[in-house]
């Protein structure tokens, strides 16, 4: 007798679907403020572009700095409104960390000096929370690029009596091809650009940048961009 085995029900495995290859690309930004409606305005804002992500955000300094250390995000956008000294000085906290991470601080005040202040501190932008919507992306973009960003209506602000740079003397030792090339990274220009500007390479203005920077006594070359860009656009003491 012959046995008939009945035929399995075959069944459908269905894998883990695995991260999209997009999520992987994304910037990650982590948002630190104490007003509900900053948070809730600028979180949609950035998880709306196809190439940020919000992957984190805090209502005070504390935990702030605590999620930008366990996080590591690419980019945190501080509200100042945690209060001034607060903000500027979560920034000195972060810096302290020595992680890559961008700062971009977000303001109601448009005082040049204060904009001072933060870069000093170590903050790569200063931006008014009243700018339209696409051109708070644009400076996350151009902080997270690697440019130093602050708002054109600060910059306006700045008295005509704005103290001269402190460095004066320091400046005294650059020779006029390394003042040019101060004067090219403060108005933003990438190493590449100002290659082609000069005619170098990116890697010669690299060279000359470190140059500059040890002459200017700065600790690090973010510390020069900034330095530039206050130098150019005349805000810095």
């Amino acid at each position: 007798m012959s046995l008939e085995t009945k035929p399995s029900k075959l069944r459908k495995v269905v894998a883990a679907k695995p991260a999209s290859s997009l999520d992987k690309l994304k910037r990650r930004i982590f948002v630190a403020g104490n007003h509900p409606a900053f948070c809730e305005s600028l979180v949609p804002l950035i998880n709306g572009e196809n190439d940020l992500t919000v992957c984190g955000k805090a209502g005070c300094d504390k935990n702030a700095f605590r999620d930008i250390r366990r996080l590591r995000p690419d980019l945190a956008v501080i509200d100042l409104e945690l209060s001034e000294k607060i903000g500027v000085d979560l920034i000195k906290q972060v810096r302290s960390l020595k992680l890559p991470v961008k700062l971009l601080v977000l303001s109601l005040h448009d005082k040049a000096l204060l904009a001072q202040r933060v870069l000093r501190a170590g903050g790569d932008g200063y931006i008014l929370k009243q700018e339209d919507p696409p051109e708070i992306i644009n400076a996350i973009r151009d902080v997270l690029n690697g440019r130093i960003y602050v708002s054109e209506e600060v910059l306006a602000s700045r008295s005509s009596k704005a103290p001269s740079v402190s460095k004066t003397s320091s400046l005294d030792k650059l020779k006029d091809s390394e003042l040019a090339i101060l004067k090219s990274l403060g108005e933003g220009n990438s190493n590449e650009e100002i290659g082609q500007q000069f005619l170098m390479t990116a890697s010669e203005v690299n060279a000359q940048c470190i140059q500059i920077q040890h002459k200017l006594e700065l600790r690090s070359i973010n510390a020069l961009i900034r330095y530039a860009v206050c130098w150019v656009e005349g805000i810095t003491r």
